[in-house]
């Protein structure tokens, strides 16, 4: 059976959210608390001029629409938000969370809208979500749309972060909406017009613990436990029927989920830069991809967000924490439904097992040391080289390639210049060298050098296992910002190649190295480039 369309009109439809979940009853889409219900009817409000400015060839084919689909003059109509397809029943869903550590009620989905589950390859199920298309009950004081640059960033985020192996939300399609938008980026009173546009989101769903929030917070049992009760059936549909048992194991679920994703995290450098509990996917998945950033310079307390440029509560090294304290919330709101404190802090600490346990193997593949034996001064040899490379201003992406490329084997006969020769790229200032700290890093590279010979590997294939896990292009702040500046100008070229050099980020492209460099000086405290804020 061919499941490929090539028309729009193949894609069907099957959305088990609104059927098996309790609704708004009231139909005006105008903003206000909404209680009682899991998803507010709505429809995406009409643009003046949609246009396709690039697409994902990959979520295509996850939803079985042929590449010549994108070429359906209604491609941009449809997710642009002007017309709807057989089957689509667009919706906003409820929801409530903790941002920045305190409960800030009903926050909801206040400029996405949902357009239905669509059936793909497979049979498997892919909610389509429009980010930008206008207003909901949920949107509060804002106008429900969104801007070309913090769209750009979402939509290659979301494709990067798949090709780099991280859990994530993918993005289908960037539409741009021929209507003019007014935003204060940095929130300092000068606000400005820019181009909007219209991101399509793609999950298997995008309940967020904050969808569980609102109900507990509210005391509402009956949507809460619906609500759980459709989690469990439809996305951990092996745990056994609804129940206090498969409820708990549902929580465990998440918990391990979410400490595999953290863990992808730090593994490639990621910060999400906003780990509110609304922003935080009941499947494990990466999802709301707002003042997100990559470490440049190697800094453990850096956060991209200058909403909490202050209290760094976001930072890079505090983001495993973030998450504990995230679930801890999410089953605060399962105790009326399990009723067992005892068995969800249990699934609480086995999320801290997972977390330490997958960090610390991602760290040694990172290194080059996947073997089964483990060395007692492993941890110290890890802790030497964070410093290092926060005391030298490395650039995490291209320390871990150089080192790759470090002679393990002939260290015995080369100079300490030879020796370090592979990471100087990496560092912001390479003069440092010449102030000492060439010695201090020499010295760790013999002590590095000789724990990777006890691994029996040749050369060559070390560094295949390295590059494997360490990327070489990484969704960089500032390679986002100069694709942004095109496409305000009407060159979308950038995005397009900037989508096809992250699908393959552990591999060397040839005439793509300017993809590769670390963070330009214009860019050091550039807005967009550096510190963004949530509208960015």
């Amino acid at each position: 059976m061919n499941d490929t369309h090539e028309s729009l009109d193949g894609l069907r439809f099957d959305n088990s959210y609104l059927r098996e979940l309790p609704a708004d009853p009231d139909p005006d889409n105008c903003r206000r608390q909404v209680f009682g219900a899991c998803h507010s009817r709505v429809e995406p409000e009409p643009v003046p001029d949609p246009q396709l400015v690039a697409a994902s060839g990959e979520v295509m084919e996850l939803l079985g629409l042929a590449p010549s689909a994108v070429e359906d003059p209604r491609f941009s109509q449809v997710f642009g938000g002007n017309t709807l397809l057989d089957g689509m029943e667009p919706y906003a869903s409820c929801y409530g969370g903790h941002q920045f550590g305190n409960w800030a009620g009903q926050l909801g989905d206040g400029r996405a809208i949902s357009l239905g589950e669509a059936l793909g390859k497979g049979g498997l199920r892919w909610e389509l979500q429009l980010k930008g298309a206008g207003p909901t009950p949920y949107s509060r004081r804002a106008d429900g749309r969104a801007v070309l640059r913090s769209s750009i960033r979402e939509f290659l985020c979301s494709e990067a972060m798949h090709h780099l192996g991280v859990p994530t939300t993918r993005a289908l399609s960037l539409v741009t909406t021929g209507q003019g938008i007014w935003r204060d980026m940095l929130y300092d009173g000068n606000p400005a017009e820019e181009p909007g546009a219209v991101v399509c989101r793609v999950a298997p769903s995008f309940i967020r613990f904050g969808n569980f929030q609102i109900f507990a917070s509210r005391k509402e049992s009956e949507p809460l436990r619906a609500l759980a009760d459709h989690t469990l059936r439809r996305h951990f549909p092996g745990l056994g029927q609804p129940g206090p048992a498969a409820y708990v194991a549902m929580f465990e679920e998440v918990c391990q989920r979410t400490a595999l994703m953290i863990a992808h995290w730090m593994r490639v450098g990621f910060v999400h830069g906003v780990m509110n509990t609304d922003n935080m996917s009941i499947l494990g998945l990466t999802i709301d991809f707002g003042p997100y950033g990559w470490l440049d310079n190697f800094d453990p307390d850096w956060t991209p967000n200058t909403t909490d440029a202050r209290n760094r509560r976001y930072r890079f090294g505090f983001q495993p924490r973030i998450a504990h304290w995230n679930l801890t919330r999410l089953a605060e709101a399962f105790v009326d439904l399990v009723g067992d404190v005892g068995a969800l802090e249990k699934a609480l600490d086995g999320y801290v097992t997972a977390i330490n346990k997958h960090h610390w193997d991602m760290t040694m593949a990172k290194l080059g040391l996947t073997g089964t034996k483990r060395d007692p001064g492993d941890e110290a040899l890890a802790e030497d080289m964070i410093a290092l490379m926060v005391a030298q201003e490395t650039d995490m992406t291209l320390f871990y390639r150089g080192l790759a490329e470090v002679d393990t084997h002939g260290e015995p006969d080369l100079s300490d210049e030879d020796l370090t020769a592979p990471l100087v790229d990496a560092l912001y200032d390479p003069n440092v060298l010449a102030l000492g700290h060439r010695e201090a890093l020499a010295g760790w590279l013999r002590r590095y050098a000789q724990r990777t010979r006890s691994e029996g590997l040749p050369q060559g294939q070390r560094r295949q296992q390295m590059n494997a896990v360490n990327p070489l292009y990484v969704m960089r702040n500032y390679l986002a910002q100069l694709a942004i500046d095109k496409s305000e100008q009407g060159d979308h070229s950038m995005v397009r190649e900037l989508l096809d050099v992250m699908r393959n980020p552990y591999t060397h492209q040839p005439g793509r190295h300017q993809y590769a460099k670390k963070r330009p000086d214009w860019a050091r405290a550039r807005p967009g480039c550096s510190m963004l804020s949530c509208s960015s």
